[in-house]
């Protein structure tokens, strides 16, 4: 009944990669390599999440 309420996994985690894109950006803009290489171990690791998701629904 309340379904509409709940929030979409899916799409809150593509939220999250779409800000550690911009942070990574922000970053690699401002010379720190080494903040943006685990900024973008960690996009790859939500974007493997998301697609098991995708996988398993």
């Amino acid at each position: 009944m309340f379904g509409w309420f709940k929030k979409d996994p899916e799409k809150k985690l593509q939220k999250q990669i779409a800000a550690s894109y911009l942070q990574a950006t922000a970053f690699q803009r401002n010379g720190k390599l080494r903040e943006y290489a685990d900024v973008m171990a960690e996009i790859e690791r939500m974007e493997d999440e998301l697609m098991a998701m995708g996988e398993s629904s």
